[in-house]
């Protein structure tokens, strides 16, 4: 059952997670973890199908939201537009499903992020806090997965992109080589490592998406692995 919303009005106040799984020993296992990261985190609601999740999600405005992919035998998937209509939370998708097309699915649907059902509790905790802080999570192991997958379906003129990576300066290379090395740091971890703004490398960063005709990190990373880009 849902778990009643405390309101809160400290600037400061922790991270407001949901948690979305049809098998109740996860759904319990999962609000103990949330909960032993207090007061970074703080578990403020559940549902076990998509029905309920809308209803409580509207109610309790969570800031991240951890999402089973199956529920009841059905994806997630398929009521995750309305969901990110009815809330601004940030959507972590949890699954067993190891197939990259699936993670691959469940980005471009609007998750920020996927996480294996195996990983381990730090691993779940960290993807969770770096989804709140508007970055995108997935494993090494999915990620390389996603990258195989767009390179065996690419054209040989997507493959080729010289035009595109000529565009480049040095700097902004520079910059693509320092997104590959610190795969799913804050924006503001890797602007410290250049020794620029957090907002300068939004800039840079939305000149690169141009020049590539990428959409955000996840592309510039499977695009950069494949075309050699992180290395000096």
């Amino acid at each position: 059952m849902p778990l009643a919303c405390a309101a809160e009005t400290v600037e400061t106040r922790p991270i407001r997670v949901m948690i979305v799984d049809d098998h109740k020993a996860i759904l319990w296992g999962l609000e103990r973890l949330v909960e032993s990261a207090q007061p970074r985190l703080q578990s403020v609601a559940t549902a076990s199908n998509a029905k309920e999740m809308l209803q409580v999600a509207a109610d309790c405005l969570p800031d991240v939201i951890v999402l089973d992919l199956d529920l009841n035998g059905s994806s997630s998937l398929t009521s995750l537009p309305e969901l990110l209509r009815c809330c601004q939370a940030r959507v972590l998708i949890l699954t067993g499903d190891r197939d990259p097309a699936t993670h691959q699915g469940a980005i471009l649907a609007g998750a920020r992020g996927v996480v294996l059902k195996d990983e381990g509790a730090d691993i779940v905790l960290q993807a969770i806090e770096h989804v709140h802080a508007g970055e995108f999570w997935a494993s090494p192991m999915i990620t390389g997965r996603m990258v195989s997958m767009i390179a065996s379906r690419a054209t040989p003129d997507a493959l080729s992109g010289n035009n595109r990576i000529a565009s480049l300066t040095p700097r902004e290379r520079q910059i693509i080589r320092a997104i590959v090395l610190n795969r799913g740091a804050k924006s503001i971890v890797i602007a410290e490592t250049l020794n620029i703004s957090e907002h300068t490398l939004r800039n840079h960063l939305t000149a690169i998406y141009d020049k590539l005709g990428l959409r955000n990190r996840i592309d510039l990373f499977a695009f950069a692995t494949e075309h050699d880009l992180d290395q000096n």
